[in-house]
C-alpha cells in the first residue's frame, strides 16, 4: 500500500471534508436542507401527499411510499449540463441515482407508519465536486426527519416511523492508498471507487464498488468499509445536530 500520496486539500486518509446543514432553505416543503459537502452543495426538499400510488392501491399494499428525484443544475459543473428537459429525457446516471435514494430512505422506515400518504424527496445539486448521491442520501435523511417532525407536531402522525438512521459516504483507492470522502479530482484517478449507504447503527443498505480498470483485495475492501463506517459514525453526529437545530 502505497503512503506517500498527499490528498489535494491535505486531509488525513480517513477525513471527512468539511459538512453543514442549512435548515428550512425551501419554505413551502414540509422539510428542506442544504448539505454543504466540501464543494458539492445539494438541496434536500421533501413534499408529501396524502395518497399512494395506483400500484399500491390495486395490490392492497398498507402504509406509505417514499419516492426520489435526482437533478443536477446546469450550473452545478464546470461545463454547463444540459436540463433533463431538454433532451427529452431523463439520463441514465439520474435514474439510478434517484432510485438509490429512493431505497435508501425506504430501508431507514416503517412504512406502515407513515399512513396512506406518499413522500416526494427532491434532491437538487448545485454544485457538484465529488459524492453527489452520498450527500444527496444523506442530507435526504435531514430533510424528512424535519418533514416527519413537522407531521408529529401537526397531529398527522401519532409516532415516528424510523427505524433507523441513514447516511452515505464515499472510499475508495487512489494510488494504493484506501481514502474515505472522494471529491472529484480523487473520484477520477481512482483505481477503486465505492459508495456506502448505511444505518448509522451499522447495518449496510446498499454498496456500490468498482475496480476502475483494476481489481482490489479483500484486504482493501475490509479497509473501505473500515472507512466508510467511520465516516457514517461521524455523519450521524452531525445529522442528530442538523434535526435537532431545525426542529
Amino acid at each position: 500500500m502505497s503512503e506517500t500520496y498527499q490528498r489535494h486539500d491535505q486531509r488525513a486518509a480517513d477525513q471527512l471534508r468539511p459538512i453543514s446543514f442549512q435548515n428550512n432553505i425551501a419554505p413551502h416543503a414540509t422539510g428542506s436542507t442544504l448539505i454543504e459537502w466540501g464543494d458539492t452543495r445539494v438541496i434536500c426538499g421533501v413534499s408529501i401527499e396524502e395518497s399512494v400510488p395506483r400500484w399500491m392501491q390495486a395490490q392492497g399494499v398498507e402504509g406509505g411510499w417514499i419516492t426520489a428525484e435526482y437533478s443536477m443544475l446546469p450550473y452545478s459543473t464546470l461545463d454547463r449540463k444540459r436540463r433533463d428537459v431538454s433532451k427529452g429525457k431523463l439520463d441514465g446516471r439520474s435514474t439510478e441515482i434517484q432510485r438509490l435514494i429512493g431505497r435508501s430512505l425506504r430501508a431507514g422506515l416503517d412504512l406502515k407508519k407513515l399512513g396512506s400518504r406518499t413522500v416526494w424527496i427532491d434532491c437538487d445539486v448545485l454544485q457538484a465536486d465529488g459524492g453527489t448521491r452520498t450527500a444527496s442520501i444523506t442530507g435526504a435523511y435531514v430533510a424528512l426527519s424535519l418533514a416527519v417532525n413537522k407531521l408529529i407536531n401537526e397531529g398527522k402522525l401519532l409516532e415516528s416511523p424510523f427505524l433507523d438512521p441513514v447516511a452515505a459516504v464515499s472510499v475508495g483507492v487512489v494510488e494504493g492508498t484506501p481514502l474515505l470522502d472522494l471529491c472529484y479530482v480523487e473520484d477520477v484517478a481512482a483505481e477503486v471507487d465505492m459508495n456506502l449507504v448505511m444505518t448509522t447503527t451499522g447495518k449496510y443498505i446498499e454498496v456500490q464498488g468498482t475496480g476502475e480498470e483494476a481489481t482490489f483485495s479483500a484486504d482493501e475492501l475490509n479497509e473501505m468499509l473500515a472507512l466508510g463506517r467511520t465516516g457514517v459514525e461521524a455523519l450521524a453526529k452531525l445529522q442528530r445536530e442538523a434535526i435537532a437545530a431545525g426542529s
